[in-house]
C-alpha cells in the first residue's frame, strides 16, 4: 500500500489550532505541559500568580505564528477567577495544574490546614471549571483535564491525608462534571500521577535522602518527570482521546501496582 502524504501528515494527538488553557504554568507540571502543548501546535493561554517566572514560560513557548495569552492571576481569589474567565477567548482545552501540597500526620490536620488545601488543590479548579462552563468559555468537543494524584484515590500513604483528599475530592467532582458536561460536547479527565520531579517536592517537609529511597519503590525505579505528565495531557487534549470521558489516567511508574 503506497502512502499518501496526507497519511504521513497524519496525527491524531496534534494540537494545531487549538487554544489551550495552562494554571499553574510559571513551573513543574504546568510549565512543561505548557511548553509542550505549544510545540503541538496550540496557541497558549497561561496564568500563574509569579510574574516573572510566568514570562519565563512564556519565552519559552513556540510561537506558531500566533500570540500567546499570559494572565497574571491566584486561582484561590474569586475576583481574579472571575477576571480570568472574563478575559479568556473561546478555548478548545484546559488542564488545571495550579495546586500545593504538604506531608502532614491527620493528628495535626486542623480544620484551617484542611481548609486551605482545599482552596488551592480543590476549590480553585473547581470554580474555574464551573465558570468557563458557565459563561461558554469552552468551545463545543472542548476537554478540561484536572491534575489529581494517586495520593488518595490508588495509595494511601501515612503523613498524605490532608493532600490526598483534596485530590480525591477533585477526582470525584471530575466525574460528575463529565456526565453533566457530555450534554456540549465537553469532555473532562483527570490525571493522577505519582511522584513527579517538581521544585514542590523539594520544599516539602521530606529530605533529599528519603526521596531518593522512596523513588525506588518505584517499579520503573524512578520518579516521574513533568514531561511524563505533559504528554499525557496533550493526549486527553487532542482528538486521539475524543470518545474519552469521566476518566482517570493514572502515570506513576508502577507504583500503584
Amino acid at each position: 500500500m503506497i502512502k499518501t502524504t496526507m497519511d504521513m501528515n497524519y496525527n491524531p494527538f496534534s494540537l494545531e489550532g487549538k487554544t489551550i488553557l495552562v494554571t499553574g504554568a510559571s513551573s513543574g507540571i504546568g510549565q512543561e505541559t505548557a511548553i509542550a502543548c505549544s510545540r503541538m501546535g496550540a496557541r497558549l493561554v497561561v496564568t500563574a500568580r509569579d510574574r516573572e517566572r510566568l514570562q519565563s514560560t512564556v519565552d519559552q513557548l513556540d510561537n506558531n505564528g500566533t500570540d500567546h495569552i499570559q494572565v497574571l492571576a491566584d486561582m484561590t481569589s474569586q475576583e481574579d477567577v472571575e477576571r480570568l474567565v472574563a478575559s479568556l477567548p473561546p478555548v478548545d482545552g484546559a488542564v488545571l495544574c495550579a495546586g500545593n501540597s504538604t506531608t502532614l500526620p491527620l493528628q495535626f490536620g486542623t480544620r484551617e490546614k484542611f481548609d486551605a488545601m482545599f482552596d488551592v488543590n480543590f476549590f480553585a479548579p473547581v470554580e474555574l471549571m464551573r465558570l468557563m462552563y458557565k459563561k461558554k468559555s469552552l468551545n463545543k468537543g472542548a476537554s478540561v483535564v484536572l491534575i489529581a494524584s494517586i495520593g488518595g484515590t490508588h495509595s494511601f500513604m501515612p503523613g498524605n491525608g490532608v493532600y490526598g483528599a483534596s485530590k480525591a475530592a477533585l477526582n470525584s467532582v471530575m466525574k460528575y462534571a463529565a456526565r453533566e458536561y457530555a450534554s456540549r460536547k465537553v469532555r473532562v479527565n483527570s490525571i493522577c500521577p505519582g511522584m513527579v520531579e517538581t521544585p514542590l517536592i523539594h520544599r516539602s517537609t521530606i529530605t533529599e535522602e528519603q526521596l531518593a529511597e522512596d523513588a525506588k519503590k518505584y517499579p520503573l525505579g524512578r520518579y516521574g518527570k513533568p514531561q511524563d505528565i505533559a504528554n499525557g495531557a496533550i493526549y486527553l487534549l487532542s482528538d486521539a482521546s475524543s470518545w474519552l470521558t469521566g476518566h482517570d489516567l493514572v502515570i506513576d511508574g508502577g507504583f500503584s501496582i
